[in-house]
């Protein structure tokens, strides 16, 4: 598997996100990056972004997290951020996304995880959970799911859908900002894009929406089921922090509420202001709110 490391200048001064690098091999000689802040014997908080977002977006709650008392460990998926960038759409998969993160997690031996999750980290990070559900204290998602395909997806999705496999040029930063609520600074964007030097480089971000399961044969739906027969027995913490603000994922937090054991009687919340990147829009409310709930439960 051929891929590209993105230069390390790239990453100079970046607004709010002073953090050193860590490493950890993955398949064929890859590098997985992550942020890890905090004290080492602190309960754990697993940040996991999604599409086309890197560890950057959790800029702003990485450090209330901090300044609890956390471990916060945040990585950058295989083909985005810091890590390596396979250059073949082929070389990813839903399956392979979920192997290399679990990879992370096996290797540095979390244990105890207080997991967030949005976009594809939900996707990713819910499968884990399901999987080895022994490693997790509690589960906390935002704008995102676990879908098997059966109930199809909805206008907006499809049209981001057939949007990210047509257009010439993949324009992160700009993605991220048309999907958040705040205005976002020219040097805020540009970090966004840091990762991505020309389009050799944004294979994975190309093609993450076209592995999502819309359709009942999607490759995954089987073990997104098998995910969900465990997950519909987590009886552990469980809590939804959806915003008010994301024509893609609005309303998938009741499904999340009725079916997930543990998710009954928690303080859910809808992020007043929030856009489908709600950590760029509300990012240390949400840590807050997150710092309540495992303090509480």
């Amino acid at each position: 598997m051929e891929f590209l490391t993105t230069p390390d200048s790239r990453f100079d001064n970046l607004p709010d996100y002073p953090f050193a690098p860590n490493y950890v091999e993955i398949e064929g000689g890859m590098k997985m990056h992550y942020v890890d802040e905090g004290p080492k014997d602190g309960e754990i908080v697993l940040l996991l972004h999604g599409e086309p977002s890197w560890s950057y977006l959790y800029r702003e709650m990485i450090p209330v997290f901090v300044d609890a008392g956390y471990r916060t460990i945040v990585p950058d998926l295989i083909g985005f951020g810091k890590s390596s960038k396979p250059t073949k759409t082929s070389d990813y998969t839903y399956q392979k996304h979920v192997d290399w993160t679990k990879s992370l997690v096996h290797q540095l031996d979390l244990q105890g995880i207080n997991l967030f999750c949005q976009d594809w980290g939900g996707l990713i990070g819910l499968r884990i959970l399901a999987e080895e559900p022994e490693r997790f204290a509690r589960g906390v998602v935002g704008n995102s799911g676990l879908p098997t395909g059966e109930h199809g997806a909805n206008e907006a999705f499809k049209k981001w859908q057939h949007f990210s496999q047509t257009v010439p040029v993949f324009p992160v930063g700009s993605m991220i900002q048309k999907a958040t609520v705040v205005e976002l600074t020219d040097a805020e964007i540009a970090a966004y894009d840091a990762p991505f030097p020309d389009e050799t480089y944004k294979a994975g971000a190309r093609i993450f929406p076209a592995l999502v399961p819309t359709t009942a044969d999607n490759p995954e739906t089987l073990n997104n089921k098998k995910a969900w027969a465990s997950l519909m027995k987590f009886d552990k913490p469980f809590l939804t922090l959806f915003s008010d603000s994301d024509p893609i994922t609005k309303g998938g937090e009741r499904v999340l509420q009725k079916l997930i054991p543990g998710a009954k009687g928690q303080n859910h919340t809808i992020i007043k202001g929030g856009g489908h990147f709600l950590q760029d829009d509300k990012g240390e409310e949400i840590a807050k709110l997150m710092i309540e709930f495992m303090m509480t439960t």
